[in-house]
């Protein structure tokens, strides 16, 4: 277990060190389990109160991934072996890695996020949280949770909602592949640099007069991945979201019947944006609920606020929804061909939404109560 994670620091010139974790299952696309969420928290909350380490890096063990998501497999075998209950493994599992989540977001020293390869679902959960986010030519990022009966988690109600127009909601429903161009342009990454940019910009940290001014070492880090930026090699290609914008926004207008219907009539020459309409109208139709609840959160919750409703929705998934099914389907059988509770959106009733966003806890006694 201690190797699924590997945590090291790095001197420099400064005296002052960086602390680096790297997500260490590189044949599991480095998939967290609930392990390695408690020893990241453990270790980012030692290094936050040490005044040695400067900053923190997260990187992903090979050249595949940066982290590919959730292990969700011992949340599926808990749901599968207790039917209709809230399992311990769910709400251990989900609560820890938003705790984390939400402390990479509060973090007070800067946290660069080394997004090269796959990111998604709760590996965008960790990008998300980072202060400075660098995509590379192969950054491919997603949130596919619809397609195992799940939503955009993991944050996805606060940062989802904030991207332009109807962004948020089209890569909540459909899982498209953003490239870097298109993370940019939602502000899921805020640097670009090439994959083979990675040696050379620890070394230039190494070379940096790194402070106990936490802010200055914000500013600094800045500096640093702007001038590689402005140097890279790498061809940061062009934005489809971007492109599409007015389209995107258009598809995604009106209520769930409406859209539902616009996503089944659509007739397109783009392959991308084929991909996404299969994947919308192939995914959970209990998914599509859910995602459009969170959508009408708008941004007036705070993050934390976002998480505790995160939470309540993800345990009840794994108790009530069509997660167990959607795994089942992509992990475990893996014969893709999901029986989902409801046929249509139309079959979907308001008992079993209300049943999916009502939260087991009242706030004296939520998991998460205390961020």
């Amino acid at each position: 277990m201690s190797q699924d994670v590997i945590f090291q620091t790095l001197g420099t010139l400064s005296g002052k060190s960086i602390g680096v974790i790297t997500l260490n299952i590189e044949k599991a696309l480095n998939a967290l389990n609930i392990g390695m969420v408690q020893a990241m928290t453990k270790q980012l909350i030692a290094w936050q109160r040490n005044d040695d380490i400067a900053f923190v890096v997260l990187d992903g063990a090979g050249e595949k991934a940066f982290c590919a998501g959730g292990d969700v497999r011992a949340i599926y075998e808990a749901s599968i072996a207790n039917p209709q209950t809230m399992t311990s493994e769910a709400c251990d599992f989900f609560s820890q890695e938003y705790q984390l989540d939400y402390l990479l977001h509060e973090y007070i020293k800067p946290v660069l996020v080394w997004g090269d390869g796959i990111v998604m679902g709760g590996g965008l959960g960790l990008m998300a949280g980072g202060s400075h986010r660098v995509l590379t030519e192969r950054s491919c990022i997603a949130m596919p949770e619809i397609t195992i009966g799940l939503y955009p988690d993991v944050g996805g109600s606060y940062f989802l909602n904030r991207m332009p127009g109807k962004l948020g909601l089209f890569l909540g429903l459909t899982a498209y592949n953003m490239n870097a161009a298109d993370a940019f342009h939602v502000g899921v990454g805020n640097h670009f640099l090439a994959s083979e940019d990675k040696e050379p910009l620890f070394d230039a940290l190494a070379e940096v007069s790194w402070s106990d001014d936490a802010a200055l070492n914000h500013q600094q880090l800045s500096v640093v991945l702007n001038t590689m930026q402005e140097n890279t090699t790498a061809t940061f290609g062009e934005s489809p979201l971007a492109q599409y914008q007015p389209q995107i926004d258009q598809l995604m207008s009106g209520e769930i019947e409406e859209v539902h219907h616009q996503l089944t009539s659509l007739d397109t020459e783009l392959e991308w944006l084929k991909r996404a309409q299969k994947t919308a109208l192939k995914g959970s139709t209990l998914s599509w609920f859910l995602i459009f609840a969170q959508a009408n959160l708008g941004t007036s919750k705070t993050l934390a606020e976002c998480f505790k409703w995160e939470l309540g929705v993800s345990v009840n998934c794994c108790s009530y929804g069509d997660f167990c099914e959607g795994v089942r389907a992509l992990l475990i059988d893996k014969d893709r061909n999901p029986q989902w509770r409801f046929n249509h959106a139309s079959d979907v009733t308001a008992e079993a939404v209300t049943q999916l966003l009502t939260s087991p806890w009242q706030a004296d006694d939520h998991p998460l109560k205390g961020i």
